[in-house]
Parts: structure tokens; C-alpha cells; sequence
């Protein structure tokens, strides 16, 4: 048994899981795709750009993702480099798409946060990073395509201490910017190293390393560079700015890595680095205390529904991240929620839209599992008691709507199929409009695209064409509201009032000072920016 746990703790410690999140266009899946290259899970990268090339980005699996050119969902990726087992969660940079991003930044352990070096923090950028530090998750980043124009690096380090509020450790410093990127100085061992071949990013690039003071350096760097650079490092030097690994690790300080993803220079240093200072698996809040990895219990929760991975068996997979103990393939674990036993069929791990039967698994690793049609997002699953609820996944308000139909009548079951499958992913959130006699579906989403995505995968994957009528309210609230009669409400004619899929009461508003007429209206009613139904656990 001490030999079979200390197997179980070796295990544990091997795990990284961590989220890369960033602004549209700053490089974060050619980023995940390069680091997939340098594990040897791929032998020849992609681009997320390459439309009309045969290959595209692994992790952007969904055929929309490809002719788009950005990724609209997050993807689950594992594979294994220099001892370590790692699962990296590739998140959609367009805001549209943050729901899915916030939800999966739950699953993870630390986030990197990619920066353009010409644009510097982007508005998007600024948004995740705040949900980062509210979830106080260890922050690195990557200030990506060094092969072009950018923003001087002194000037990229005072941008994110004083736009984000935090204090910024450059681990290691880029050698020629404005397009003449020749490779980085490591700080922590004080020597030069640049980069050459690559094949324009399809492969792995060569290093020559040395200390500062080796001649070869001033003959590949020439006088300019070479100089340069020598005066940046006196600069850093002179700021004595101490690294703190605790502050990293408390989200308080994070590690600057320099480099361009596209030509992959820098992209092993990176990695490297990352993985030593990283977090193994932490321990996860519940309602009855915290759950740590080592314990042998095992528990997971489910943070992302996909229906249709592959569209050949339309099967569903429900993605779950291991908290603790060790899953075994076939074992039967409580549904908390629904208060039953259920047996975890079809484990897979994923590499994008490739994917292999797993055997075992441990706290850490990001494993899909065959859903039925009976998990939930946020749903928690326990070996044995006493059972437990991990923290609830947070669900934003709509701020868009739209009416629904299905353009031919005789597809309404498919359309009602697939309407209710992605709603369920999280993708959108369904309302029913029923106080004008009949009923009618309401659409809302986060962000516009979403209605696109929604269009095209009900086409592509279930069959139906639709049409979407947008509708001008931009608030939600939820009525505390308990009489079954509606027509006692005061209603203005810019309000509109509905049930989600609990039922509960809504109501929605063109205009913000239509919420304030509407209490005032009906006396005694509450207005909430989130339905009750809804628990922190």
C-alpha cells in the first residue's frame, strides 16, 4: 500500500494544468500549438491563419474555428514533456466567447497570459486578467511576435504594472525587437542564448548559449545589439526588483517571458522555466472545507458540456477536472447533484479533436467522459462519503437577445434537440416568452458571435436552418416573484417578460432606467442580477 501511494503522490506532482487566455490576435493558440510541438505531441505545426493551407491549428477543432481563423470554444490538450504530465486549456481570446474562457479558467491551476508586443495590454486582456486575480491563480506572461515592430520592452513592463496592478519579473530579456528578434538573456543563469532555424516555425529551433562575455557573441549579436543589450541588463540590475516565487504563486508578481510563437524563438525557454516555477494541482473549495489532490478520495467536477466533438456518432462529452484520488476507467462515483450512482463510461483524454480511451487518471488531468444527457455544468462527482459540492461555476447575464424559429416547421424537434443541447454547453441561455398567448424561444447570449455560432451549428450539426430575430433589450433581471398570475405586473411597453429554464421569472429591459420603473411599479418585488436558482455551491 506505502509503495501504491507513493506511486499516487509521484503521479500528482508531475501535473500542470494551466489556461491561456489573451486579447483576439496576440498569438495564444500558435502559442499552445508550438508548445504542443516542442512535447512531441505534433511533429509539424499550424497556423491558425492558414485558411486555405490543409493545416490548421490542433487545438482549433471545430470546422468554424478553421474559416474563421480564431478559435470559438476551449479546447483541452494533453501530452507529456521532460517528466511532466501537461494539460493545457486553450481558451477563445474574441470576448464574445469569454463565458466559455471564464468557466475554464475554474478548471485550471495558473493562467498565461499572452501580450502583443506592438499592442501591449488589450481591453480583453484586462478583463481576464481581473477574473484571474479574483480566483488569485498564479499569472505568467508571454509578450508575443518579437519578430515584429513592438513596443519597447521597458515600456511593456511599466504598461502592465500600471494598467493590470501588477508587479511584473522579467525572467529573461529580448536580444533585437523591431522585427530583428536574434533569441533572449536568461537572467536567472546569466547567459545569452540565440535561436536559429525552425523552418519559419514548422519545427523546433536550434540555441547557441554562452555567457556575456564569450567573443562569439559579439560577432553574432554585432556591436549595436551586443551593446544594447548589455545596457539593458545593467538597467534591470539596477532596479534590484527581487523574484518571490510565494508572491507569483499568491498571484501578486508575474514572470515576463519574451519571444515569438510563429518563429517559436523563445518558446522553449518558456516552457522550461514555466513548468519549474508553476503550481502542482491545489486544493479546490467545496462546501464542507477544502479538497486537497492527495487525498485519496476521488473527486472531480464538470466545468465544460460538448455535444458533437465528433460529428459522425453525435456523441456528448461532459469534461471534467480531477481534484483528488485516482480515476480508474469503469468506476461508478456519486452525482452529487442528482443524489445517484453513476458509472463514468468512455474516459478519454484529448489532443484537440483527437482523443484515446484512458485507463487512469490523477488530480490535475482534464479527462472527457461519455454524457448521456444527465450531467450539468458545475456538477459534482465523489467516490464515497461523506460526499461534498465543489464551488459553483459562475453563469454571466445576457446581454444580448434575439427570437429563435426554425425556418421549417417540420424540423422542430431537431431544432428544439439542438437548441437545448447548447444551451446546456453554456453556449447560449434560453428563455420562454409566454404571456402573449403562445410560446416562444428567447435567445441570449454574451456576445454577438455567439448567435453566428449558434446559426451554424445547428445547421451543420443538426440539420436545421433558422432565423433570428434580434431584439433591442440589453438587461436581464430576475423577478422574486412567486404568484403564478403575471398579469398583475406592471409591465411598460420597452419590458418583456419570460421564464429560463428553471422556470423562474424574468424580466427584460431596452433601458436601464426601465429596471428602477419597474420596482417602483410593483411594490414589494425584488429584481436580481442573478437567478436564486443558482448557488454559490
Amino acid at each position: 500500500m506505502p509503495e501504491q501511494n507513493n506511486t499516487f503522490l509521484e503521479e500528482v506532482s508531475r501535473r500542470r494544468t494551466f489556461a491561456i487566455i489573451s486579447h483576439p490576435d496576440a498569438g495564444k493558440t500558435t502559442l499552445t500549438e508550438k508548445l504542443l510541438l516542442y512535447g512531441g505531441a505534433i511533429r509539424l505545426a499550424g497556423t491558425v491563419k492558414a485558411r486555405k493551407a490543409q493545416k490548421y491549428a490542433t487545438s482549433d477543432w471545430m470546422e468554424i474555428e478553421k474559416q474563421r481563423g480564431i478559435s470559438v470554444t476551449s479546447s483541452v490538450l494533453q501530452f507529456e514533456y521532460n517528466g511532466y504530465c501537461i494539460n493545457i486549456l486553450d481558451t477563445p481570446g474574441h470576448q464574445d466567447f469569454s463565458e466559455d474562457t471564464y468557466r475554464t479558467l475554474v478548471a485550471a491551476d495558473s493562467a498565461v497570459m499572452v501580450i502583443d508586443a506592438a499592442k501591449g495590454v488589450e481591453a480583453q486582456t484586462k478583463k481576464l486578467f481581473k477574473v484571474c486575480k479574483m480566483r488569485g491563480i498564479p499569472i505568467f506572461t508571454f509578450v508575443n511576435k518579437l519578430d515584429r515592430a513592438g513596443k519597447d520592452p521597458f515600456e511593456l513592463m511599466e504598461e502592465i504594472e500600471k494598467v493590470l496592478g501588477i508587479q511584473s519579473y522579467p525572467i529573461n530579456w529580448p536580444i533585437g525587437t523591431d522585427g530583428n528578434f536574434k533569441g533572449v538573456y536568461n537572467r536567472k543563469l546569466a547567459q545569452i542564448e540565440v535561436f536559429g532555424g525552425g523552418d519559419h516555425g514548422r519545427a523546433t529551433v536550434e540555441s547557441t548559449v554562452g555567457s556575456t562575455e564569450d567573443e562569439i557573441f559579439k560577432e553574432l549579436l554585432g556591436d549595436h545589439l551586443y551593446g544594447k543589450l548589455c545596457d539593458d541588463i545593467e538597467l534591470l540590475d539596477m532596479a534590484g526588483d527581487e523574484f518571490d516565487i510565494k508572491r507569483v504563486h499568491n498571484g501578486e508578481l508575474t514572470p515576463m517571458f519574451f519571444g515569438s510563437a510563429i518563429t517559436n524563438f523563445g518558446v522553449e525557454p518558456f516552457l522550461n522555466e514555466f513548468l519549474e516555477m508553476t503550481t502542482l494541482p491545489m486544493p479546490r473549495t467545496t462546501d464542507a472545507g477544502d479538497v486537497y489532490p492527495d487525498n485519496e478520495n476521488f473527486s472531480a467536477f464538470i466545468f465544460k458540456i460538448q455535444a458533437n466533438m465528433n460529428p459522425a456518432h453525435r456523441d456528448r462529452i461532459a469534461f471534467m477536472r480531477i481534484c483528488s484520488g485516482k480515476f480508474q476507467k469503469g468506476m461508478e462515483v456519486n452525482h452529487v447533484q442528482a443524489g445517484k450512482m453513476v458509472k463514468l463510461a468512455q474516459p478519454q483524454q484529448f489532443l484537440a479533436q483527437d482523443r484515446v480511451i484512458v485507463d487512469e487518471a490523477y488530480p490535475g488531468d482534464i479527462i472527457g467522459i461519455f454524457d448521456p444527457g444527465i450531467f450539468n455544468l458545475g456538477d459534482t462527482l465523489c467516490q464515497k462519503p461523506p460526499y461534498f459540492k465543489y464551488q459553483g461555476i459562475p453563469v454571466f447575464p445576457p446581454e444580448h437577445f434575439a427570437r429563435v424559429y426554425s425556418a421549417d416547421t417540420m424540423k422542430r424537434k431537431q431544432f428544439i434537440k439542438g437548441v437545448s443541447q447548447l444551451s446546456e454547453e453554456g453556449t447560449i441561455q434560453v428563455f420562454k416568452q409566454t404571456d402573449i398567448g403562445r410560446e416562444e424561444l428567447i435567445i441570449g447570449v454574451v456576445g454577438m458571435l455567439q448567435l453566428e455560432v449558434l446559426e451554424y451549428r445547428l445547421k451543420n450539426e443538426y440539420g436545421v436552418d433558422i432565423r433570428i430575430q434580434n431584439l433591442p433589450y440589453k438587461f436581464i433581471r430576475w423577478a422574486d416573484y412567486k404568484d403564478s398570475d403575471i398579469s398583475k405586473l406592471y409591465i411598460s411597453s420597452d419590458s418583456m417578460i419570460a421564464r429560463d429554464k428553471n422556470e423562474d421569472l424574468v424580466v427584460l429591459f431596452v433601458y436601464e432606467w426601465g429596471i428602477q420603473r419597474f420596482v417602483e411599479g410593483n411594490k414589494g418585488i425584488n429584481l436580481l442580477e442573478m437567478s436564486q436558482s443558482i448557488n454559490e455551491f
